[in-house]
């Protein structure tokens, strides 16, 4: 058996004897059981969270595996080398396994559900009940069909690309089994599934790579100093974010600090926390020591301290597993319906001054404007400091729509916004027609490009090429055809309202945030191929995009008035159940809200106006000094051109004469 075979063998023993501690320490291993109540046995209460555990380790060695193959080791223009190859191979494995503990997740769950043993479901019909018609059966049925396809696309996966896209996809695949939970119940639900959900990636991409680096040293495979350096920067984000997304999480899930020791929930979630510093401290040795050695040739110190920082690594995975076992502390909450639905009371009766007042941290948009904000910024230091120039108003227009976009997200039109249909559309006409103008008119891809560097080696990718890779790729020559776009900014807010997705979307949080997302991508998407100044696959002349903006936003004042038309409420079963008593009915609330989506869009209208005009005259100055440039070079090497204008100029004093 090889030293990385042991090394992982290890580590998931690590990870058991930690899950069966927490198991322990929490309560859950030795339940206490009361004569005539069902019971599923120990089989099943020990089955469950290792089967779960299993779970977690395939799906971070799947993402480990793939972010070694696709980001972390060289390629050579695109295409994989021998050991990315090797790596998206064994992924499909680790997928195929990752799928399989969700199956048996899903056997012990509805036996768990059903207080009944493994052979007293044997028939199916349980088994079938839970995997379909729970919420956390769906989830575990959802990872192991995503985990089969992952499997199966990995078999032929043979560029970087291909290997990036199956990244993305497993990370996504990690999500809905955990957001099912105790984050689920959380009375703060949505700071609770927004920090777990980055709390997962942050973690997966940091244990996972490490896993699979510390595998790489011990096999002594080539490029692994490359690795090890790539790996260490993305590291130091990922313990950023699990360290932040965690606090959140506790945040959501504690009543008082004092259940930090007063529970046992509290008292895993302080194992967890000791862990996590100690695994910050070797992150700072790899750092410091071992990333120097490993630059001068001596692999060694690297590897045992990789190899001891991944079995840590995976008993916190352990301790992770039996803190999702353990029930959160009971704290007293409003027993209200609007509360248990939004996470917050419901706000008193709308004015102005509760808009700018009644602030509400959304961790998720909170980390998206933080993170535009600050490459923006760093992008834009890095060229100053280099001497190169970056023009003052695409700074600022910037930030005006970052500013924006924590507005819309943040502030009490936020809260307002899921409480009242009309405030819900001054919310998504800010996202999906303001907000993205002065995004797109900050030129970040031009910016990107100017300041990152060209990768070290030659045909390999970095973020750079990564850029100019995704910009120049068919999907977005697709996305990006006028047709399509257009089609997906129309499109998508008729499907949206005219059907029950706009009343899915607000019951869960999650739904919430593709919903607020998808305004923002796609009037980004919209207004990039209309006024944006970088770089595009498919550039209209001027005339061209003024006939698409005049031919677009009538349909936003058709949506309007059919809004003021409806007799009926739309998604009336997410609006009656929050008992609001003040304001407009809901149906005059959503006839107010397709007067603003009728009139609203005269605003970015004339913003976009401003903003071709502008650049159509910048365009055809440069083009008529480009022009006399050409021309002045033309002249001055012509001897006959040279010499018709001198007999120009002798008739001309020849004329003048006479």
């Amino acid at each position: 058996m090889s030293r990385a075979a042991r090394l992982m063998l290890a580590g998931v023993a690590v990870a058991v004897v930690a899950l069966a501690i927490g198991m322990i320490a929490g309560g859950r291993a030795f339940p206490r059981i009361i004569p005539g109540l069902p019971d599923s046995g120990a089989v099943v209460r020990w089955g469950l969270p290792l089967s779960k555990l299993l779970m977690d380790v395939f799906g971070v060695l799947t993402v480990g595996l793939l972010l070694m193959a696709a980001m972390l080791l060289p390629s050579d223009k695109g295409v994989l080398g021998r050991s990315a190859l090797h790596y998206v191979k064994a992924a499909s494995w680790t997928a195929l396994s990752w799928a399989g503990a969700a199956f048996l997740a899903i056997v012990f769950g509805a036996a768990e559900s059903v207080g009944r043993t493994v052979p007293q479901i044997a028939d199916g019909a349980i088994l079938s009940s839970y995997a379909t018609q729970t919420t956390q059966g769906v989830a575990l049925t959802l990872v192991v069909l995503f985990g089969v396809a992952i499997a199966l696309f990995s078999r032929g996966a043979i560029t970087a690309g291909a290997a990036a896209g199956l990244l993305a996809f497993a990370m996504v695949t990690l999500l809905p089994a955990p957001l099912t939970g105790h984050t689920s119940s959380s009375p703060n639900h949505d700071l609770a599934t927004s920090a777990v959900s980055l709390h997962l990636l942050a973690l997966a991409l940091w244990v996972g790579g490490l896993l699979v680096l510390a595998a790489h040293a011990l096999r002594r495979q080539p490029q692994l100093e490359v690795a090890a350096a790539r790996f260490s920067t993305m590291a130091v984000w990922c313990y950023a974010g699990v360290g932040l997304s965690g606090l959140f999480s506790l945040v959501a899930r504690l009543g008082a600090v004092s259940d930090l020791w007063t529970s046992e929930y509290g008292m895993l979630a302080v194992a967890k926390i000791v862990a996590f510093v100690l695994l910050g401290y070797v992150g700072y040795w790899h750092r410091q020591r071992t990333l120097v050695q490993l630059g001068a040739g001596r692999p060694r110190a690297f590897t045992r301290l990789a190899g001891g920082e991944t079995l840590l690594m995976l008993a916190t995975v352990g301790l992770a597993v039996a803190l999702s076992r353990t029930p959160p502390p009971e704290f007293t909450v409003p027993a209200d319906r609007a509360f248990e639905l939004l996470g917050f009371p419901l706000p008193e009766e709308i004015t102005l001054g509760n808009v700018f007042s009644l602030w509400w941290f959304d961790l998720f948009f909170a980390v998206v404007a933080a993170v535009l904000a600050g490459l923006y910024g760093a992008g834009v230091l890095r060229l100053r400091r280099r001497g190169d120039a970056w023009f003052w108003g695409r700074t600022a227009s910037w930030f005006i729509g970052v500013a924006l976009l924590v507005f819309a997200t943040q502030s009490g039109l936020a809260r307002y916004a899921q409480v009242m249909f009309d405030v819900h559309m001054i919310e998504h006409m800010t996202l999906s027609m303001v907000v993205p103008i002065f995004l797109v008119l900050g030129g970040p891809v031009t910016l990107a490009l100017r300041a990152l560097k060209p990768a070290a080696r030659r045909g390999d990718r970095g973020p750079r090429e990564w850029i100019t890779t995704i910009l120049h790729s068919r999907f977005t020559k697709v996305v990006t055809h006028p047709a399509v776009a257009t089609s997906i900014f129309i499109g998508s807010t008729y499907a949206l309202y005219f059907t029950p997705l706009f009343e899915s979307a607000m019951q869960e949080h999650l739904g919430h945030i593709w919903m607020t997302l998808h305004f923002l991508i796609s009037g980004s998407l919209f207004f990039w191929v209309i006024i944006g100044v970088d770089p595009g696959p498919n550039r209209l002349p001027y005339f061209g995009r003024l006939l698409m903006l005049f031919v677009t936003m009538p349909f936003h004042a058709f949506f309007g008035i059919a809004l003021m038309m409806m007799g009926t409420v739309i998604a009336s079963g997410w609006y009656e159940q929050l008992g609001r008593t003040w304001g407009d009915t809901l149906l005059q609330t959503q006839r107010d809200g397709g007067a603003i989506a009728w009139g609203f869009g005269e605003i970015p209208t004339l913003i976009v106006l401003l903003a071709i005009a502008v650049q159509w005259y910048q365009d055809d100055d440069r083009q008529a000094r480009r022009a006399d440039r050409r021309a002045d070079r033309a002249g001055a090497g012509d001897p006959e051109l040279d010499s018709y204008n001198a007999y120009l100029a002798r008739l001309n004093r020849a004329d003048k004469s006479e």
